[in-house]
This record gives structure tokens, C-alpha cells and sequence, in this order.
């Protein structure tokens, strides 16, 4: 297999968990590194890092250059997936796609125009337990699906500074959520109503936003879901999922760092479920990056594609929509 070069924009979290990844791929050649902080002291914590540049356009203008990963914040994606596009670059975006319908349609556009590969990063696909439940549905297992339950809860909360500029939790965190059951339900699903407040800390309200929401949804078949996610769980990331049918049922858990369960007279005991995102979907950032290369290098089908992650933003949408009016039913918008 032929050397992908790439490059890497934005070298935040994410970015860091993508270059730990590719570093270890060895048709992946990381050819640059691009964040305004960057400069050549990089060279020491990330030795296959390539270049170290401050501007991505830089990346864009090496012909050598196959593939970009862009993760910075979600509001300047649009515009740098339309400067890729426009490049020739195959495109691995983090999720969300954006916040802006028209900028999001823009590059959506961009995209289909140049006819390059375009992945949305939504890892939890690839949640192997995860995806055991779609394969019990598609086996027929289940009978005709007819609930389905996800309940997403973060450890703690995140800083005032990243609720103001986030999107807020339903295009940041329950976003994930909007995309996974789509995948777990293999439906669309049709209307979205909503309910949300402040109640792990009040002054995320005063910021215009809430930490605490349940979405219930209709899905094209007539099957019923419902989502809830808090800001925080005392006792660590809460990832737990649900597919009953008229069958039987298919349930994910928590994943734990020992699966060990001691039982005595005093009570029964087992570890926490891991902390957070990171330990709970470490392999299962590797495989949509693998996944993503795969294709780059020898064609077929993205797995997780634009119109994907723009879905799971009109759906954040609708959910957003419902809240600021009390709860009532909203219809989920088409892609234009």
C-alpha cells in the first residue's frame, strides 16, 4: 500500500489523540502539523509530526499532501473544509460540521464539487459493543425494533469559557448522540421534542445554556427513542445504549477498567465505569481513522459521511428548537 501524506489542523485534544494514532500507522506519513501555536520546540513531543506551521493553507498548497484531519474549533470547519475541498484534499472533519446552515451547505457544496473524500468524526460508530447492537437489529434478532434508549452522562462539567463558544450541549455533546441513533436505529428519525435545565450549575443557564436534557424522538417507522444526558456523573462517563424490539433486547453498559466483580457479605463491588471519552472510545477513534485511510488508499465507501453530520446537526436543531418552545413537537429538516 502506497504512503498517504497528511495533515494535521488544529492540535488540540482531539488533534493530539489523531496524531498519537496516525503516528502509528505505517502507510500514514504526517507531514505537517498545523496550530498557531506551533512552532519547531514541537519537534521534541511529536517527532513524527512533520512540519510545524501556524498556517494551514500551507498544507493545502503542498501538492504532495493527500488527506487533511481538521480539528480545530467547529466554528472555522466550514470555511477550512471549503479551502480543502477547493485543494484537492480528502477531508477528515471532526464533529460537528459546523454551526451555520448556510456555511455548512456551502462546504457541504464545496465538497461534492471536487469529488474528494469527506469523513464526519463520529467515533462512536465503531464502538464495537455498540456495533454488536446494529448487527442483533440487522440479523433480525430483535424483531421489529420499537424503543430505543441512549443515555450519555460526562464525568463533570466543562468551563464556562467552552459552554460559551461550544454550540451549546445539544450541537456539542448530545450531538453524538443525534448521530448514534441513526446508526443503532438505521432510521431517520422524523420529529424531536425536548426538555432541558441548568441543574448541575445554574450559571450555565445565565450562559444560554442547559446541562441536564431528555429528548424523546419519532422515527420514520413509528419506533420511539429517547436520549438524556447530564454535564455530570459522579461516578465517571456513563455511555449506556438500549435496542428493544418485539423480540427481544440488545443492551450496552458502561465499560469498566476491570470487568471483575467481588461479592461478599458486605455488599457486591466492581471498578467505575472509565472516566471519560478518552479511555472510553480510545480504539475506537484508531478505527475511524483507519477506516478513513483505507478508503483514501483504495476506494469504496465513507462509512460516516457529510450528509451524516449534517443530520446530526439538523436534529440538534430541531431538539434546540423544541426547548425554546416549551416542548412541542418539531419536525427535522431535510438536508436542501
Amino acid at each position: 500500500m502506497s504512503t498517504i501524506h497528511v495533515g494535521i489542523i488544529g492540535v488540540g485534544r482531539i488533534g493530539h489523540v489523531h496524531y498519537l494514532n496516525l503516528s502509528q500507522m505505517p502507510n500514514v506519513s504526517i507531514d505537517y502539523m498545523c496550530d498557531l501555536l506551533a512552532d519547531d520546540s514541537w519537534a521534541d513531543k511529536y517527532p513524527a509530526g512533520g512540519r510545524f506551521v501556524t498556517d494551514y493553507h500551507e498544507i493545502l498548497a503542498d501538492p504532495a499532501i493527500d488527506a487533511v484531519l481538521i480539528c480545530v474549533p467547529t466554528d472555522l470547519h466550514p470555511q477550512v473544509i471549503i479551502d480543502a475541498a477547493e485543494a484537492g484534499k480528502h477531508i477528515f472533519c471532526e464533529k460537528p460540521v459546523g454551526f451555520d446552515n448556510d456555511q455548512i451547505l456551502a462546504a457541504y457544496h464545496a465538497v461534492k464539487k471536487a469529488g474528494v473524500y469527506f469523513q464526519t468524526g463520529f467515533n462512536r460508530r465503531q464502538e464495537k459493543n455498540f456495533r454488536r447492537i446494529v448487527e442483533a437489529r440487522d440479523a433480525g434478532q430483535l424483531g421489529k425494533p420499537e424503543v430505543l434508549k441512549v443515555t450519555s452522562r460526562d464525568p463533570e462539567p466543562p468551563s464556562y469559557d467552552y459552554v460559551k463558544r461550544s454550540g451549546g450541549l445539544f450541537k456539542d455533546m448530545m450531538i453524538h448522540d443525534f448521530d448514534i441513533v441513526r446508526f443503532i436505529s438505521g432510521e431517520e428519525v422524523r420529529t424531536v421534542r425536548a426538555m432541558g435545565a441548568s441543574l448541575v450549575d445554574p450559571h450555565v443557564g445565565e450562559l444560554g445554556d442547559v446541562d441536564t436534557a431528555i429528548v424523546t424522538l419519532e422515527f420514520a417507522s413509528g419506533m420511539l427513542g429517547v436520549i438524556d444526558n447530564s454535564r455530570r456523573a459522579a461516578y465517571g462517563y456513563d455511555q449506556r445504549i438500549e435496542l428493544f424490539g418485539s423480540k427481544g433486547v440488545a443492551v450496552c453498559g458502561n465499560n469498566h477498567e476491570s470487568e471483575t466483580v467481588v461479592a461478599t457479605a458486605d455488599g457486591v463491588r466492581r471498578d467505575l465505569p472509565l472516566h471519560f471519552f478518552l479511555e472510553r472510545y480510545k480504539e475506537a477513534y484508531r478505527l475511524e481513522t483507519e477506516k478513513f485511510f483505507d478508503v483514501v488508499a483504495n476506494g469504496g465507501e465513507i462509512e460516516c459521511t457529510f450528509e451524516d453530520g449534517i443530520k446530526a446537526v439538523r436534529l440538534a436543531e430541531a431538539a434546540l428548537e423544541s426547548l425554546n418552545n416549551g416542548g412541542a413537537a418539531v419536525e427535522v429538516k431535510p438536508i436542501e
